[in-house]
């Protein structure tokens, strides 16, 4: 298996990306302390630039291609928000991107990628043909695939939002992210195991708990096209991210769809900011009470939704 990403890599990738990434604010609530029964500390990831954390990771991995490699170009598949933070990188670093997205993804989410320059190629909504498509367009291209987080560049550029929540709140018990393929989940836990005191808590939909599932069998187990809401948690852990998570000792929880919908709807009412559904899981998990702790830091993911189809509304 390739080496599994260090703090090092981390801080290699913090002094990367701080020309290009936000450095993204920490908020409170006083009325959410009150439910969850602890301080708690909001990394809003939803203001990073594209949206959502994935911009740490997709740049991070795009600035470090030897030139000989960036000259090829970048591709991956994606109906989210990897596909637009790769776009974005791309366009900053000066090299092609070509981005394979189903048919069904969102109008809104095309138009982001195809609007920071790259190359859309349009496939059916499975994952077969995401990756044969994907396939085809490596092949034609020779381009260097991009992993939405199953690559060590990746998830130490995720792992710097932990590395910042660190450096802007003291003491902290436990940091919360969400986990579908692990990347942010990943580069959270490794940052984290620098602070002596601070446990790493994964939140997870219940209709969606391949990382639950997986850890606590001690092997690989891949989710079956689950149905929740949280749409960016709905892919499985990947080789690198389940090895990282295990040798961390990393705890998973899980909250069921209902809370995942009144937790975004606590954010917007109480904080004024527009969480995405996979935001909401370990915001949901901590109002909850299911992650122990004085101080707990959560990881906004992204705030890229579509603002038709609330669904608290």
């Amino acid at each position: 298996m390739r080496p599994l990403p260090t703090i090092e890599d981390i801080r290699g990738a913090a002094a990367r990306l701080a020309p290009h990434a936000h450095v993204t604010p920490v908020m409170t609530s006083r009325t959410i302390d009150g439910i969850a029964g602890a301080r708690v500390f909001f990394k809003c990831e939803n203001l990073q630039r594209v949206g959502a954390f994935k911009f740490r990771g997709a740049c991070n991995a795009v600035l470090s291609l030897p030139d000989e490699e960036a000259r090829r170009g970048v591709a991956t598949h994606s109906s989210g928000n990897h596909a637009a933070a790769l776009a974005l990188a791309a366009r900053i670093r000066g090299i092609a991107a070509h981005i394979v997205m189903p048919s069904s993804a969102p109008a809104v989410k095309r138009a982001a990628v195809e609007g920071y320059g790259a190359r859309i190629v349009t496939c059916a909504p499975t994952l077969r043909s995401r990756e044969e498509a994907l396939a085809s367009v490596l092949s034609e291209t020779g381009a260097i695939l991009v992993h939405p987080y199953n690559d060590a560049r990746v998830i130490a550029g995720q792992g710097t939002a932990a590395l910042e929540l660190a450096s802007q709140v003291e003491d902290l018990d436990a940091v919360v992210a969400p986990v579908g393929g692990g990347g942010l989940l990943s580069g959270t836990a490794i940052a984290i195991s620098s602070l002596p005191h601070t446990r790493t808590i994964g939140a997870e939909p219940e209709a969606a708990d391949d990382a639950a599932r997986s850890l606590r069998q001690g092997t690989l187990l891949p989710s079956n096209d689950p149905t929740t809401i949280a749409d960016g948690l709905r892919t499985s852990l990947g080789e690198l991210t389940f090895a990282v998570l295990r040798e961390r000792g990393v705890e998973i929880v899980t909250v069921g769809e209902e809370d995942i919908v009144k937790a975004m709807r606590v954010v917007w009412e109480r904080m004024k900011i527009l969480i995405e559904p996979s935001s909401a899981v370990p915001v949901a998990a901590v109002l909850l009470r299911k992650v122990q702790g004085a101080r707990i830091g959560v990881i906004l993911s992204g705030g890229n939704v579509d603002l038709s189809r609330l669904p608290f509304i």
